[in-house]
């Protein structure tokens, strides 16, 4: 590769260039997603100290180098650690990315349908009810906190499970595709307790917060009210018709993949 320019003794060649902007891409990525949180502090005390080795290495301070190359290894592991929610943002967010999903299978638009016209009876009926729409990676770990049913899905079924008698009502149902993986599932609350100023119950928290950590769509419906809500991607819309409830699961359970690169390209210019 050839020099553009020598700094002193440091010969810079186009490689170098196209190196540092990647980091520093990479960098400013994973800076603006944990930005606002705690793991942002400590992840710019922990580039602090990278630069810091970075510099010592260069100045062949070797005793510095072995302190700082400790410390940096003690604090990565720590960061993992104390940040798995983070970190699992992080991995959910690659994971959604339309380049990934190309390769993950399209749900079947029939679960869109009875999925819809199951949180409507049991709005109509007052039935409280938390179904979780597994979108592409699965989450076996909640799965196996409720009963192992994988019963083929259907408006009638979700019915029996979610009958205030039934002893399976408590807790979400999980779905893959077509069918009922489990019941009775216990998922992470979001920190989030209110919306627009309406405070959210258990129901909703739970369905809101398993969306954050992971790539579902959550259908709530409320025993109070016997409103429909959908958490996705960290956001809650409630109020919800039987019909925008129907294109919303339609629409989210389209996979870019139908259309190829051309799928992507008008997501990307969709959101822009």
């Amino acid at each position: 590769m050839f020099d553009l320019f020598r700094v002193g003794f440091l010969t810079v060649t186009f490689s170098d260039i196209l190196d540092i902007t990647i980091v520093t891409y990479i960098m400013y990525r994973l800076y603006k997603i944990l930005k606002g949180t705690i793991a942002a502090q400590i992840f710019i005390g922990l580039m602090i100290v990278l630069l810091l080795s970075f510099a010592a290495q260069a100045a062949n301070f070797k005793a510095l180098s072995w302190l700082l190359k400790l410390v940096t290894d003690i604090w990565v592991i720590a960061f993992v650690i104390l940040f798995q929610p983070e970190i699992r943002r992080l991995l959910v967010i690659v994971a959604r990315n339309p380049f990934f999903r190309m390769f993950v299978k399209a749900e079947s638009p029939q679960a869109a349908q009875i999925i819809a016209d199951a949180a409507f009876e049991l709005s109509q009926r007052q039935h409280g009810a938390l179904i979780i729409i597994i979108k592409s990676t699965g989450i076996r770990g909640f799965t196996e906190t409720g009963e192992i049913m994988n019963a083929r899905l259907s408006v009638a079924l979700l019915g029996s499970i979610f009958f205030p008698r039934s002893p399976l009502h408590d807790g979400a149902v999980i779905v893959k595709g077509t069918t009922i993986e489990a019941a009775r599932c216990t998922l992470p609350l979001s920190t989030t307790t209110s919306v627009n100023g309406e405070n959210l119950g258990m129901r909703h928290r739970a369905g809101l917060g398993i969306s954050e950590q992971a790539d579902v769509i959550s259908v709530i419906v409320s025993e109070e009210t016997g409103s429909i809500s959908v958490a996705e991607d960290g956001q809650l819309s409630k109020g919800l018709s039987k019909e925008a409830l129907r294109n919303k699961l339609s629409k989210a359970f389209k996979n870019p993949a139908v259309k190829g690169w051309r799928g992507i390209f008008e997501h990307y210019t969709k959101e822009k």
